[in-house]
């Protein structure tokens, strides 16, 4: 198969025809079908069979539910809910498993009972701590709600609970508990019809997704060393902090319908084929309503595992930004095969995000695809060009066509001892949109305006300055 430019040689190889429809079911916790990756040929059609570790743990689930949903009535009544509990629990995770289809997740119906069980012993504790109904009920439907991730969502958790605290306001805190998050979440079915993430594949070959960057952290630390730790383990040239280099090779390997590389400004072309001429400078814009969010994001992810880690206001940004690009040459041709954009805070080394910068075309037209390593899984944004006015370029996230948007894959370890990555299961993120729009601005210098959006919600624009480098920077 003839390698297209710039392609993820070294990573995978790339499937030149359309992967095969997913199965998945669309409900308000958030699951669907994107229709883009593909189970093991060969299973579909067949239910699965049910994992003898998972029925168990469901009849513990199940078991710990009745005993603390009907113990209030003592003993007795505490042993005959534990074994109804799990028998009852026991059977829904059989019927559920066995109208499993590859690619699927679990029916609806199933994950209610199954949260529903979960809440109860949890309501429990929260009794013998010396919580009433009300607080429970609150509580629950609080993480309930997070649970969901839209923010719509997590602002109707509480006040459901609320609403059922006083509905149930003398009821056993495990009952209050319980019957809320049940209740919350067949509400938030019915609302919420629009699926937050989809189950793309299961255990398929790289090759099944070419719109993903399947490179994994293998420690708990992403950080600014990673392109060094990746090239140890795919073998290779590795170079740090290249001179005269970009995060893609060439925008000619984006042409495609509706983008022609020889309309963009060569300013704007420059910052992309050769992004190491340049300085970055970034103010960020934060929408209110997602600051609160940003900063527990922040404190408990980001910085803990060195990946993401945005600035937060722009006293933080004004502690300047410093950019560069390591690369890794896979094959001694001389040419990049993977390009990694690290930035990090200029004064203490930060890092802020850690990339890896990718290109490939699918039917005649060239893609970028991002990929963000997270420890034993990957985030990938991938994006499609469009001309702006002015000779400025636009990729984005959001369009018709099928490869567009974000995936988080989690990868297994490969059938060798080589380096390559086994098989993928991959979900696709479909609340989460981005576009990055460079232009040249009035004063004829470079700008970049980076847009994210939440469930059709902007919660953060990063708009960037970029300056050629001095001979001293």
């Amino acid at each position: 198969m003839p390698r297209p430019p710039d392609s993820r040689a070294g990573l995978v190889m790339r499937s030149s025809g359309p992967p095969a429809r997913a199965h998945g079911d669309r409900d308000g916790a958030g699951y669907g079908d994107r229709g883009r990756g593909r189970g093991r040929e060969g299973d579909r059609g067949r239910g699965r069979s049910v994992d003898g570790a998972g029925l168990g743990f469901a009849a513990a689930v199940g078991g710990a539910a009745g005993a603390c949903l009907a113990g209030h009535r003592g003993r007795g009544a505490g042993l005959v809910g534990a074994a109804v509990g799990a028998a009852l629990l026991s059977a829904s995770e059989v019927a559920a498993r066995r109208r499993q289809r590859p690619g699927e997740i679990p029916a609806l119906w199933h994950r209610i009972a199954y949260s529903g069980a979960l809440a109860a012993p949890v309501g429990w504790l929260a009794g013998r701590a010396g919580a009433g109904a009300r607080a429970v009920a609150i509580g629950a439907g609080a993480v309930a709600g997070a649970a969901g991730l839209r923010p719509q969502k997590v602002v109707l958790g509480p006040l459901f609970g609320w609403a059922m605290g006083r509905a149930l306001p003398d009821s056993p805190p495990p009952v209050a508990a319980a019957v809320t998050v049940v209740a919350y979440r067949a509400l938030s079915a019915a609302m919420f019809r629009d699926a937050q993430v989809a189950l793309l594949a299961e255990k398929v070959s790289p090759t099944d997704l070419p719109f993903v960057v399947p490179l994994e952290a293998r420690s708990g630390f992403v950080g600014t060393d990673y392109v060094r730790d990746l090239a140890a383990v795919l073998g290779g040239d590795y170079r740090r902090d290249v001179e005269d280099v970009g995060i893609v090779a060439s925008l000619d390997d984006l042409a495609g319908p509706g983008f022609d590389p020889t309309e963009v400004d060569p300013r704007v072309r420059e910052f992309y084929e050769h992004t190491t001429r340049f300085t970055l400078d970034v103010v960020p814009r934060w929408r209110a309503w997602a600051r609160p969010g940003y900063l527990l994001y922040r404190t408990l992810v980001a910085r803990p595992l060195g990946q993401a880690n945005v600035p937060m206001n722009q006293r933080e940004a004004q502690r300047g930004v410093h950019s560069r690009i390591d690369t890794i040459d896979t094959d001694g041709d001389g040419v990049p095969d993977v390009r990694g954009w690290v930035r990090s805070y200029a004064g203490t080394g930060e890092p802020i995000y850690v990339g890896i910068y990718t290109t490939y075309r699918h039917e005649g037209r060239g893609y970028v695809s991002v990929g963000f390593p997270l420890p034993h899984a990957a985030f990938t944004a991938t994006l499609v060009p469009s001309a702006r006015r002015g000779g400025g370029l636009v990729l984005s996230s959001r369009s018709s066509l099928d490869h567009p948007g974000h995936y988080l894959t989690a990868t297994s370890p490969g059938p060798g001892p080589g380096p390559g990555p086994g098989e993928l299961t991959a979900l696709a993120v479909q609340g989460f949109a981005e576009r990055l729009d460079v232009f040249v601005g009035r004063d004829g210098g470079l700008r970049a305006e980076h847009a994210f959006s939440l469930f059709g919600l902007p919660f953060l624009v990063l708009d960037y300055r970029m300056a050629r480098r001095t001979a001293t920077a």
